[in-house]
Order: structure tokens, then C-alpha cells, then sequence
């Protein structure tokens, strides 16, 4: 049994992260830091089923002998000085996405958790949902014949949003861009099981983003020819569709990525009868914490490991650059 303390207790930790962990089978939480330290209180409170502590500094979390592993979830510019801080103390890292502020970041943890010779994952949750993993295998097996194109969208509503920081470039790596654009582009990768080459983008910003976008379109270009559109925004309901085009079919679904209800998956091959197949992604977040536990207990492989990360992260800043110059940039 592995027991996470987790670095960043804040809104995601109460939405996702614990619901999880209450139902995860090979982990526990045994310690947090809260940057409030006066709301510390308050998450000792809500979760008496667990053996919380709570710690007044980051290096205190990461030093407990009663912690095995460290979940960083604290705001994007604070990953690297986390994961670093845990990775001195030898404890394994799951850190959230996106995995740091640019790829020279993402590359310094990388390198730290090589020579700490410790686990260092990404929290690329959609990587553990039974809809991504289905798609995936309908690809692989050739079932819509080869990926042309593809189609990923990822909005949800931001003003007055808790998480405050969102909108603050000194602690966001950007807007929607580096905070779900980059799920949509790790969902793709994963699901084509290819990499990006090159990236075109756009973003709109407006008053109450301020310095980082509220929305954008990136279009990517992938080793294998696949070419994808990737839409994000703050500014709509939430929803995630996902299609995936190729020469004999298409496969897909309007809720593809959510984890809040069931979904319908539809595939669809040209010709060919259409295949409805309803799948719920209810245990993603238990299962990618279970799955790093039992990559830290037994060895066993964890999806999403670093590198994952730092090859997310190579899109992300290969898409804010060509939002600034206009050019297609390559990854």
C-alpha cells in the first residue's frame, strides 16, 4: 500500500484527485500542503476517513517517513521546485499536467528522476479511461483503416473559476492551451501511438484572460500523416468530442473524454454497420493512481511516465510560439 502525500491541495485535489484515491485499492493519502495554510484545517475536516496530516512546507511533506510517494498538484510554475524537492528525498513523483512550465523545465525533472534513479510520472488521467484505451485499440486494429485526420475539443467555463491562478502567467503555463489542450494532444498521441512534427496555432485573449489565452485552434501535423485540429476555450459548457477519421471508417464519440457520465462510442466503417458501445470512465482517476502505486510497489509499467511529459510539453511550446509568430513551427 502506497501512501501519496500530495503537494497542492486545492480544488483539483477535492474534485478528482480524492474521490479517487477513496476508492483506489493499492494507495492511500497520508500527508498535504496547502499553499493556505490557513485552509489546511478545513481538508483536515473534510476527509476523517483518511490518515491525513498536514504539513507546513513542501520539504516537510516530501521528508515524512510517513510518505511513500508525492502527487504534485499545485499550480503549473510550481512543479519543477516540487518535483525536485521530492525527488531529493528519493520519493517517487506523480506530477500533474502539464508537466512544468517549457520543456527545459520538463527536461530537468526528467534528468533528476534519472539520476535520483526514482519514478517520475505525468497525471495524463485520460490515459486510464476505458473510452481513450477503446479507441486506441480500434485504430490499432485497423478497423477504420488508416488515420487521416482528427478531431479533439476540450472547453469548459473559467470566469469567476476558483482556481484563480489559471489566468496569472506567472503561475499558469498558459490558458486552455497548456492547462487541456495539452489532454487532447496526449489523448492523440497515445491513440494514433505517433508523435507530433509540427504545429500551426491560434488563440483569441480578451479582458479577463489577460495575459494568456481564453481560447485557440492548433492544427497538428504527425510523423505518419495524420494531421489534427485541436480546439480549446474557457468561454463554453463543458464537452470533449472525439473523432477520429481514416480511409475505411471513423470512430468517435461527443463526450469522448469525460469523466462525469457515460458516453456513447460510436464506430462507424464505410460500408459497414454502425457499433454503438456505451463505456463509463468513472474509475480514471483511482486507476491512475493504482497504477502508479503498483509501478512504485512491484515495477510494474505505468503509461504515462515522464518522458510523456516532456514530449507533451515539446507541443505546447512549439504551439505558443507559432501563436506568437505566426508560423508553423516544427516540435
Amino acid at each position: 500500500m502506497i501512501r501519496y502525500g500530495i503537494l497542492g491541495f486545492g480544488l483539483h485535489a477535492v474534485r478528482r484527485l480524492m474521490p479517487g484515491f477513496s476508492r483506489a485499492k493499492h494507495c492511500t493519502v497520508t500527508g498535504f500542503w496547502r499553499r493556505d495554510q490557513k485552509k489546511a484545517r478545513e481538508v483536515l475536516e473534510q476527509y476523517p476517513q483518511f490518515p491525513l496530516q498536514s504539513y507546513g512546507s513542501p520539504e516537510a511533506l516530501c521528508a515524512s517517513p510517513d510518505v511513500d510517494a508525492i502527487f504534485v498538484a499545485s499550480p503549473d510554475a510550481l512543479h519543477l521546485p516540487h518535483a525536485l524537492t521530492a525527488l531529493k528525498h528519493r520519493k517517487p513523483v506523480l506530477c500533474e499536467k502539464p508537466m512544468a512550465m517549457n520543456t527545459g523545465e520538463c527536461e530537468r525533472m526528467v534528468e533528476a528522476a534519472e539520476r535520483a534513479h526514482v519514478p517520475l510520472g505525468v497525471a495524463q488521467n485520460f490515459r486510464f479511461e476505458p473510452s481513450v484505451n477503446r479507441i486506441r485499440q480500434i485504430v490499432a486494429a485497423g478497423t477504420i483503416g488508416k488515420p487521416l485526420l482528427a478531431h479533439s475539443e476540450f472547453h469548459y467555463f473559467v470566469r469567476q473559476h476558483p482556481r484563480t491562478w489559471l489566468t496569472d502567467p506567472s503561475l499558469a503555463c498558459g490558458g486552455p492551451v497548456g492547462d487541456v489542450a495539452v489532454h487532447c494532444i496526449d489523448a492523440l498521441r497515445y491513440i494514433l501511438q505517433d508523435e507530433v512534427s509540427a504545429v500551426f496555432a491560434r488563440a483569441l485573449y480578451d479582458k479577463d484572460s489577460g495575459a494568456v489565452e481564453f481560447a485557440a485552434t492548433l492544427f497538428l501535423e504527425f510523423h505518419n500523416g495524420t494531421i489534427a485540429d485541436v480546439t480549446v476555450s474557457t468561454r463554453a459548457e463543458y464537452r470533449t468530442p472525439l473523432w477520429i477519421t481514416g480511409s475505411g471508417g471513423l470512430v468517435g464519440a461527443e463526450d469522448a473524454l469525460t469523466v462525469d457520465h457515460a458516453l456513447a462510442l460510436h464506430t462507424r466503417p464505410i460500408g459497414g454497420e454502425i457499433s454503438v458501445e456505451h463505456i463509463s470512465n468513472d474509475t480514471t482517476y483511482q486507476d491512475q493512481a493504482d497504477a502508479f502505486a503498483l509501478h512504485v510497489e512491484r515495477g510494474i509499467p505505468f503509461v504515462s511516465p515522464g518522458i510523456e511529459g516532456l514530449r507533451n510539453q515539446q507541443v505546447l511550446d512549439a504551439a505558443y510560439r507559432s501563436i506568437k509568430n505566426g508560423n508553423r513551427e516544427p516540435v
